[in-house]
């Protein structure tokens, strides 16, 4: 019966008796879903619609015809030096030296957010 003893407070959550030390179950932080923060996005960006090269981007962006319904508006650099605003952005054709990587998607709905060019470079900017 004595033998029985410590598994019986160890099943009530009591702890064990005299004293020895029981771990209690260390409790997992919930990670928030990730929010893109768009409003943030400048410089230079690598865009790409290939399936194979999807795990490199970093959000899914749908582009949009209408500035009504885009969350950000994007006016294309012709230099680097000049994407320092958000919304301002320079289109790479190399990943390497990419600020972000992006993936372009066809389906709304798969979108993290969506953009739509614009082609004065007072409008770009995020509508958040």
């Amino acid at each position: 019966m004595l033998y029985f003893l410590p598994l019986f407070f160890f099943l009530l959550g009591l702890g064990s008796p005299a004293g020895s030390t029981v771990g209690k179950p260390e409790t997992i932080p919930i990670v928030a879903p990730r929010e893109p923060e768009i409003c943030r996005m400048f410089g230079s960006i690598y865009l790409t619609a290939d399936p194979k090269q999807k795990n490199y981007a970093r959000f899914t962006v749908y582009i949009d015809t209408e500035d009504t319904y885009a969350d950000l508006l994007v006016f294309r650099e012709n230099n680097k030096l000049f994407a320092d605003a958000p919304g301002l952005w320079y289109i790479t054709t190399s990943r390497n030296f990419a600020d972000h990587v992006l993936f372009i998607t066809t389906n709304r709905a798969f979108a993290d957010f969506t953009i739509h060019y614009t082609k004065a470079r007072t409008f770009a900017g995020c509508r958040k």
